[in-house]
């Protein structure tokens, strides 16, 4: 049986929740080892404000790799046939021939770092690349986000995604805007599938 995905409890937790919601939609929760969820909620949260206080920062890029390759080796050992694949610099990108875009319409999904007040991260669980959209989970509730052009809230598929975002929101390089990856140089993205 699969479970809901679900949204952040605190401002900071994006990267946290992402990485869990990945496992969730990937697998039935009856696979789903303590140990994975225990390592993601351990080594995630890893940075500290300017004030020194650890998490209020949220996840750095460090951890994400960090952990995709903790569940490359780990996961397997313990029953849960993933693979993650970091993704970074010009590599990220939704045009043609898109790695992570094939990876998502065979099954996969990504988890995506790009601006959204800040750095953030969401989990991409469909792509069409007919009509030019990413389908997300947005792990931050912002009733607001309905007002942006372009960009519409999805409701009645909480096992899959919330939102559906046109592909030139995330190609945008400049970082301010809403779902930019931004920089070509500067972008980073996890892919996860499972395992044959």
């Amino acid at each position: 049986m699969k479970t809901p995905l679900y949204y952040q409890m605190s401002e900071y937790d994006c990267g946290t929740v992402t990485l869990l919601n990945a496992i969730k939609y990937l697998f039935p929760r009856e696979v789903i080892p303590p140990d994975v969820i225990k390592a993601i909620t351990t080594y995630s949260l890893d940075t500290y404000n300017p004030d020194g206080e650890v998490g209020k920062h949220g996840t750095s890029k460090a951890a994400m790799n960090f952990i995709a390759e903790w569940l490359n080796h780990n996961g397997p050992i313990k029953g849960l046939p993933i693979h993650g694949s970091y993704y970074a610099g010009e590599r990220v990108h939704l045009e043609d021939k898109s790695e992570i875009v094939d990876a998502i319409q065979k099954g996969g999904v990504a988890i995506f770092r790009l601006n959204y007040g800040g750095e953030h991260y969401v989990l991409a669980t469909k792509a069409d690349t007919t009509n030019q959209y990413l389908y997300l989970f947005d792990p931050y509730l912002d009733e607001d986000l309905k007002y942006t052009d372009g960009i519409v809230l999805l409701d009645g598929f909480p096992y899959a995604y919330n939102r559906k975002v046109p592909f030139r929101f995330f190609e945008e390089e400049d970082y301010s805007k809403v779902y930019a990856l931004g920089k070509k140089e500067n972008r980073e993205a996890i892919v996860y599938s499972v395992r044959d």
